[in-house]
């Protein structure tokens, strides 16, 4: 099992925002987290990448326990996060950004070819390698975002909420961008509120509402849910 979360629990103040969840990432998978806005999604990102304690429960990635630690080291380790809104430095140029996603790395030729390859995926951030990161498209900037954690060697890749503010069009084309990176052998835990994107691409996925998991299974297990069904599927 790649990623472990056991039964966390997290509040803000005495409000308890994420409550008994626990999911599982195995190697190589596609793994989606589904809920509406406030649901807990981005604040369990937030603790697997160290940003967020836990009241109680664990967090395992292979075989080590890692929610005790700090972010750079959870980075360190392998497991990154795209942050929904991208946070890029938006007056540093698209080839900075992506030099930002290598700083704990010390192999300079291989950090090189890392990002001509990324090049290969996103031929457009090659075009564009010395404009500002804040001059791009909403689309341009979410495959930034991408590419520079791409650049870190993940072995997860956790994305949070890639379609978010993107046109219909844009939000297609993170489909074969999703399954691509999965097919490099890197594991994906994607948060989403577009659930027929997610289940598209998707091997499993958990639903949450209001802080617990009211449903997990393939896509198949989704689509035959009523409450689902209605509520994300367009009935």
């Amino acid at each position: 099992m790649q990623l472990d979360i056991r039964d966390i629990r997290i509040h803000y103040g005495k409000a308890i925002a994420v409550d008994g969840v626990s999911i599982r990432v195995g190697a190589g998978e596609v793994v989606a987290i589904v809920g509406a806005n406030g649901s807990g999604k981005s604040t369990i990102l937030e603790a697997i990448s160290g940003l967020t304690p836990l009241s109680s429960g664990e967090i395992w990635f292979g075989e080590e326990r890692i929610d005790r630690l700090p972010a750079y080291e959870i980075v360190r380790r392998g497991l990154m996060q795209v942050p929904e809104g991208r946070r890029l430095f938006p007056y540093l140029s698209v080839w900075t950004n992506m030099q930002m996603g290598a700083s704990l790395r010390k192999d300079k030729a291989g950090i090189r070819k890392d990002m001509e390859e990324v090049f290969e995926h996103f031929p457009i951030l090659r075009e564009r390698r010395n404009q500002k990161a804040g001059s791009l498209s909403g689309g341009e900037q979410q495959m930034l975002a991408i590419a520079r954690a791409m650049v870190g060697r993940p072995k997860l890749l956790c994305l949070d909420e890639p379609s978010l503010g993107l046109a219909p069009i844009m939000v297609n084309g993170l489909v074969p961008v999703i399954k691509d990176i999965n097919e490099q052998g890197v594991g994906v835990l994607l948060v989403e509120q577009n659930v027929p994107l997610a289940l598209k691409v998707a091997d499993r996925a958990y639903a949450l509402q209001v802080g617990k998991v009211i449903l997990e299974g393939d896509a198949e297990t989704f689509r035959c849910n009523d409450v689902v069904r209605k509520a994300y599927l367009g009935g």
